[in-house]
């Protein structure tokens, strides 16, 4: 697997009640999901990205929205057919974490929150075992 690119292909922040929203009595409540989507190119290459979006929140409302896709260019080389999904959907995924993690740790900084927001580490395997779980459901339900 080489990178070839690294890229942010969409990005938001929302910091609707600012400034009110920066004094933190009490610790948010925090929503968060996780995406991973890859396809094929053309040239050989592979599109990944890395959909993270977070919301905080407090009884008195949203403190703050983000928004985050982040890409990257694959290539492969020696991966056999059956491993070549997983490795678009779990590793890649597992090398843009650290990257997407940072912009947004950023963000939240910048945004006047301290201290910032850092996403927990995923388990990306999981992630697509329970994605691939429920495929086979829905399908067999068809």
């Amino acid at each position: 697997m080489q990178v070839m690119a690294q890229f942010v292909r969409d990005f938001s922040f929302e910091n609707p009640r600012a400034p009110n929203s920066l004094r933190m009595d009490q610790r948010p409540e925090i929503d968060m999901g996780v995406e991973m989507n890859a396809k094929g190119r053309p040239d050989g290459l592979f599109e990944v990205d890395l959909k993270l979006s977070v919301t905080a929140s407090n009884p008195e409302g949203p403190m703050f929205a983000i928004e985050l896709v982040y890409g990257g260019l694959f290539q492969l080389a020696g991966v056999p057919q059956p491993m070549i999904e997983p490795t678009l959907l779990v590793e890649c995924p597992r090398y843009l974490f650290p990257f997407a993690r940072r912009i947004i740790a950023d963000a939240t900084a910048d945004g006047g929150f301290f201290p910032p927001f850092f996403v927990e580490p995923i388990d990306f395997a999981t992630l697509y075992m329970q994605q691939k779980g429920q495929i086979g459901e829905t399908q067999g339900q068809a």
